[in-house]
């Protein structure tokens, strides 16, 4: 039976002017023009009335790709309108969202349902359709990233027609306009399988880089989900494994996760990044004294409240996915980088898997997958720092996150995704005057 649930907004809002800016501050766009649409009819008139006027057009989400892929000098859709729950079904074990949704708000309402997603990112800021075009994920041994976990969906083209997509209904559309980049059209709805509630028990603790390093692949195997920061400047790692529970839920204290979650990792971490920030040589000996400060905790949870944490001081983020062997190798290859020069880095380095999928644009297409992130607090120089890891992830095959800083382009990217031509052609037949371009995916994608 389906259960239908109330839908954000029911008119659209008029045309505005003014920049938009992302989470983290790096990327301004001034659109000619920002329209939020209520409805799928609004916005395909939107993108028609667009094409009538010679502009380019792009869907802005939240905002936490550190990347210009969703800045235009066109017309900028703005999500706040096209929001809510339309329907959950749980004989089908799917729920449908329209594409603007808050993955927060998307959470709450399965948990107020006693449904769950399988697997999620770390943060739930972005709008669920932002997440999945630039391949969102968490960490996983067998469950994938946001975008793996879609069903269906409802794509407006750049002539303004409506695709429904699904395995069985344009199959070619589907699989790749899951994770699209905002490349083929703008997603106005998505369904994702769901499954009923559970139970996740977390446990983290610290651990010294050598021994993650020598079990790595023994973590990964005997843990459901498994992640770890290492902490540059120190032989230290926080490691959190992540298993289903049968329960009782043991939830953190109010107290003691408060201190964990928000004095500790937002606003002490927050004064120590701008200590380093003003006094650089400061940031090796205040790294050992981060490396110490969160001990051993163990706790029971719903799912979105163990995957997801407050992330409130802003940074910079290079992320790349690389083969899940190359893991060991290009982590001692990143430490022996960051031991010999002259970098001062104050955030950990954050390590998770992922299993092969079979989404072409996918930074886990066809192969099991480690991600390395690297990053920079907000202010203060990355690139060079960002430059030399990134060295070394290419010479692992590496694969970029679309919404992370990188230098990549076309030529590269086509090399490292088997299935990139693939989408490329579909992109060729759904946008051939590029309605939907902008100098980041003339980059990435060639033109």
């Amino acid at each position: 039976m389906a259960v239908s649930s109330a839908v954000g907004g029911s008119g659209g809002r008029g045309p505005t002017t003014g920049p938009w800016r992302n989470w983290a501050g790096n990327v301004t766009a001034r659109p000619t023009r920002s329209v939020a649409p209520a409805s799928t009819e609004e916005l395909a008139a939107a993108i028609r009335t667009a094409a009538s006027d010679g502009l380019t057009v792009k869907a802005a989400g939240t905002g936490h790709s550190f990347t210009p892929v969703a800045a235009t000098d066109g017309l900028l859709i703005r999500p706040e309108r096209m929001t809510g729950v339309r329907t959950v079904d749980r004989e089908a074990g799917t729920v449908t969202v329209a594409a603007g949704t808050p993955l927060k708000h998307l959470n709450a309402t399965l948990a107020s349902h006693g449904l769950s997603l399988t697997n999620m990112g770390d943060i739930m800021e972005q709008t669920v359709s932002g997440a999945a075009a630039t391949g969102t994920h968490g960490t996983g041994r067998d469950s994938a990233s946001v975008a793996a976990q879609i069903t269906a969906l409802e794509l407006v083209t750049a002539d303004g027609s409506v695709l429904t997509c699904s395995a069985d209904e344009n199959p070619e559309v589907f699989t790749a306009a899951r994770l699209g980049l905002g490349a083929l059209g703008v997603i106005s709805e998505l369904t994702f399988a769901v499954e009923p509630e559970f139970l996740l028990t977390a446990r983290e603790e610290p651990m010294p880089f050598g021994e993650v390093a020598d079990r790595f692949d023994e973590l990964v195997a005997e843990n459901e989900h498994f992640e770890f920061y290492w902490f540059p400047h120190t032989g230290s790692c926080n490691t959190k494994r992540n298993n289903r529970s049968q329960g009782p839920a043991a939830p953190p204290g109010k107290v003691s996760g408060w201190i964990e979650d928000e004095l500790l990792s937002n606003g002490v971490f927050q004064l120590a990044c701008t200590v380093g920030r003003a006094v650089p040589a400061a940031i090796p000996g205040i790294a050992k004294i981060s490396s110490r400060a969160l001990s051993a905790r163990t706790y029971t949870d719903i799912p979105y409240k163990v995957f997801t944490s407050p992330r409130r001081v802003r940074f910079l983020e290079m992320e790349y996915a690389l083969p899940r062997t190359a893991a060991v190798a290009a982590l001692g290859e990143l430490k022996a980088l960051v031991e010999r020069s002259d970098f001062k880095v104050s955030f950990p380095v954050e390590v998770r898997t992922a299993p092969a999928d079979d989404l072409p644009l996918s930074t886990a297409s066809g192969r099991d997958t480690v991600y390395v992130a690297v990053h920079m607090f907000r202010g203060t120089p990355h690139q060079a720092y960002f430059a030399a890891a990134e060295r070394i992830m290419t010479a692992h095959g590496g694969r970029p996150h679309w919404g992370k800083l990188h230098t990549r382009d076309a030529a590269y990217l086509a090399d490292v995704y088997p299935r990139f031509g693939e989408f490329t052609a579909l992109r060729d037949r759904l946008d051939p005057e590029r309605r939907f371009a902008n100098p980041y995916l003339r980059r990435v994608l060639g033109d």
